[in-house]
């Protein structure tokens, strides 16, 4: 339940010579009927020196969403992880997508300045996640956590599966606020003015496509019991199937650029082998069709055979 920074403020400004004046903006706005950007104080409160940003807050929400989910799922009978599992799950889940996703965006987006000055890798309120980072620090997370209560790898990420699109929803909401990860200009009837130009709202295609549409994909695929790396299977090819195609409006990291093509992102070079991971792990899934055990129960020993 991480997010990548993407290209800065200043590759966003309407180019010059295009005429893309304040008033021009407006008249577009009037004529077009386009969403001018707000503007939005990336601060929610300030409480003296202490402040509390937007971006912060929906984190805490996707965890709160997470938490709730796994609560809810964790009742049925044939749920593997027992409800009171439930808030250490979400402890160590929390701690990988954090820790994950920024060493991960600073090793991938943000070697120059990890380079420059290695303290700034702390410095996460400045910005700077990655989902890709924060699924590997979660992976871990849940490797280590399963061990410890004796649960495969697999039944772990399965069950947190259906609830990780609600953090990524939340995540590219966060996005908007701040005003990053903006798409190409656009004359769409969609497009959002920032910055005296339409643009794509890439943020807001991956809060439905990421989040919202994967997220009912996932929920209620789960419904019901599943074989054992399943639900992780759909989660990495509909993750990695959307980041793609959303990936072709979006602006790239500026720091990065198009990296073949002229369309080619890192975006997009991530994300391929998560729909790889995903089909192959919905083929094992179904090759072998075991479905991990309530918990609670216990193995039954196998029916000795008659002599004949």
């Amino acid at each position: 339940m991480s997010f990548d920074r993407g290209a800065a403020d200043e590759c966003l400004v309407a180019p010059q010579g295009r005429g893309y004046t304040g008033a021009d903006a407006r008249v577009a706005v009037g004529e077009r009927r386009l969403f001018q950007y707000p503007e939005f104080d990336p601060v929610a409160i300030s409480l003296g020196p202490l402040q509390v940003r937007w971006y912060g807050l929906m984190y805490l929400g996707g965890f709160i969403v997470a938490w709730l989910g796994m609560r809810s799922r964790a009742k049925k009978p044939w749920s593997p992880i027992k409800p009171e599992q439930v808030d250490d799950v979400v402890f160590y889940c929390a701690l990988g997508a954090i820790i994950g996703g920024r060493i991960g965006y600073m090793l991938v987006y943000g070697t120059q300045e990890l380079l420059a000055d290695p303290r700034s890798i702390y410095r996460v309120w400045q910005g700077g996640m990655s989902f890709h980072g924060g699924l590997a620090g979660v992976l871990v997370a849940m490797a280590i956590y399963g061990r410890y209560i004796g649960k495969p790898f697999f039944v772990m990420t399965d069950f947190i599966a259906p609830w990780a699109p609600a953090g990524l929803m939340l995540g590219r909401i966060g996005n908007f606020i701040n005003g990053e990860l903006w798409g190409k200009p656009t004359d769409s009837m969609w497009g959002v003015v920032y910055h005296g130009e339409a643009r794509h709202p890439s943020q807001l295609y991956e809060a439905f496509l990421e989040g919202l549409v994967l997220f009912l994909i996932v929920w209620v695929y789960t419904r019901k019991p599943r074989p054992t790396m399943a639900a992780s299977g759909v989660f990495l090819l509909g993750y990695g199937v959307f980041r793609t195609v959303v990936e072709f409006v979006r602006v790239p990291d500026l720091q990065l650029g198009y990296l073949a093509l002229g369309w080619l992102t890192m975006g997009q070079i991530l994300s391929v082998p998560l729909i790889v991971a995903g089909l192959v792990l919905l083929w094992l899934a179904y090759r072998s069709g075991s479905i991990a055990p309530a918990h609670g129960s216990t193995p039954s020993a196998p029916t000795p055979k008659r002599a004949h």
